[in-house]
């Protein structure tokens, strides 16, 4: 007897359609799968005998040959599971109806529960796309899965659940796929309780504004930290599309939070300067996404920059300009999703206390060029917002004037990036910062008095093709802020005022 079940895969982000089929014929008892398995599909054998024996059904005592089709492409994780059973049942005549519309995902437990799985959204949406009716998925995985509509999401609790449904004795209610209004949560981190640094306030709301990367330089102490944490509070809201991939990154990781069906609030993530490039990147003999990736549609926010890996710190470079990042092992090549918007965070030295007013700097000047060349000239210069970030007075400290709130800023945020989905409808650009050479000068138009500013100072200070593009472009931002349809003058000063700081520490 012969059967043939759907079921689905993961490469990436990305699923592949995958076939298990399965074979009963006479002979010496034997169970063997064939499709390029790793370990944990091979052991996916004692798994589905256990199930079926320990839920009352019938083991086939016979030769059982499964194939995981297609056999070009390497099997991973315990996925398979249900399908495999599934194709056995119905090759021993034990499932009669049709299940040729239906697709299988899930890890088997012996008693024959039906365990969370990594990746359903996507696999979810490639069901779909095969038009698929119905796809049966782990009852802890059903909320993420449920927001693709027009197809069936099935939480199978256990392998009784399965046959139930497909026998008609019992049907599951698909999961509703309807997606409620986000929840408007107050936020804990709030600007108003950052006193004074509107300069680096002003260029953290011009990068929010814009997705531009941005580097903040200052002594310990002065709010560095404070003013990154605070960044997600006026980030602006995310589109459907982004949520969507946002989310497919944090489900193939393994990282969705059960019972949440989107992540609807721009990821943050911090992760420490002990980190590896594989961490960052993502990888490993399965590869997973990294820290990059996990960051995909918000704030990659890098700590004490110089103390990061240099191999940690250089494998930024293409990402961040890219949107994407690579990994290649011997398994094959994948591909994770990374617009990120990158805060980074130093001192100016190892003491901390370089230009500061009132502390003297104790480092030697070989000291301090092994601090600097820990930040290579490619890596700073794709960094387009540099900021310093002064101690604070007493009299500013102590004062009862209240702050602006994080509400307020993010008003402007919106308003500035409506502005750049308006001027970039359907041509794939999501915000100012994303824009390639040919939207820049399409763009970034300046007054007479703004170019020749531009002119002055791209021949002064020695400026990069790459550089005069990042300029331009916060630039674009500043006037957005400011309503302005053209580049002013005031709006290029600025743009390079936030450049300037590469000269001062990196001369």
């Amino acid at each position: 007897m012969f059967a043939k079940v759907n079921s689905e895969g993961i490469f990436g982000i990305d699923s592949f359609d995958v076939q298990v089929e399965a074979d009963i014929s006479s002979g010496l008892p034997r169970f063997d799968i064939v499709g390029l398995p790793d370990a944990s599909v091979k052991e996916s054998r004692e798994r589905v005998r256990a199930s079926i024996k320990n839920t009352g059904l019938d083991f086939p005592i016979s030769r059982i040959t499964v194939n995981i089709a297609p056999a070009d492409i390497k099997k991973e994780g315990s996925i398979y599971d249900l399908p495999i059973l599934i194709a056995i049942l119905k090759a021993s005549g034990q499932i009669t109806g049709d299940i040729s519309q239906y697709a299988f995902i899930g890890e088997l437990s012996l008693d024959g529960e039906i365990r969370s799985a990594n990746g359903v959204l996507p696999m979810v949406m490639r069901a779909k796309e095969n038009n698929m009716s119905a796809i049966f998925v782990p009852a802890v995985n059903a909320t993420e899965g449920s927001v693709v509509s027009g197809i069936d999401v099935l939480p199978a609790g256990n392998i009784r659940d399965i046959l139930a449904h497909l026998s008609g004795l019992f049907l599951i209610e698909p999961m509703s796929s309807e997606i409620e209004p986000d929840q408007v949560l107050e936020e804990q981190l709030d600007y108003c309780d950052v006193r004074g640094q509107e300069q680096a306030k002003h260029a953290l709301e011009i990068a929010a504004a814009g997705g531009h990367n941005i580097m903040m330089i200052g002594p310990p102490g002065t709010g560095k930290s404070m003013l990154a944490k605070r960044i997600g509070s006026i980030l602006p809201e995310m589109t459907f599309d982004e949520k969507i991939e946002t989310t497919k990154v944090y489900s193939v990781a393994g990282e969705l939070t059960e019972n949440v069906k989107l992540i609807s609030k721009r990821p943050f993530r911090h992760p420490h300067h002990t980190i590896s490039a594989q961490g960052l990147t993502g990888g490993g003999s399965t590869p997973k996404p990294g820290e990059i990736s996990l960051a995909h549609n918000g704030v990659l926010f890098l700590d004490e920059f110089p103390e990061f890996d240099r191999r940690a710190k250089e494998s930024l470079r293409q990402p961040i300009e890219d949107g994407m990042v690579t990994v290649s092992r011997t398994s094959g090549t994948v591909t994770y999703p990374s617009s990120i918007m990158l805060v980074a965070a130093m001192n100016p030295c190892p003491c901390g206390y370089k230009g500061h007013s009132t502390r003297e700097c104790s480092c030697s000047e070989a000291i301090l060029k092994r601090y600097k060349d820990k930040i290579s000239g490619p890596l700073l210069d794709r960094i387009d917002i540099h900021v310093e970030v002064q101690n604070i007075e007493y009299e500013t400290l102590s004062s009862k004037k209240k702050e602006e709130s994080s509400a307020e800023i993010r008003k402007r945020v919106n308003k500035a990036r409506d502005k750049q989905r308006e001027r970039f409808a359907g041509t794939g650009i999501t915000c100012n910062a994303k824009m390639t050479p040919a939207a820049t000068r399409e763009f970034c138009i300046l007054t007479p008095e703004a170019d020749a500013m531009m002119k002055n100072s791209f021949e002064s200070m020695g400026m990069s093709g790459r550089a005069y593009d990042k300029i331009l472009r916060v630039a674009r931002t500043i006037a957005d802020l400011d309503d302005s349809e053209f580049i002013e003058i005031q709006h290029i000063a600025e743009a390079i005022q936030f450049r300037a700081l590469d000269r001062k520490y990196w001369e």
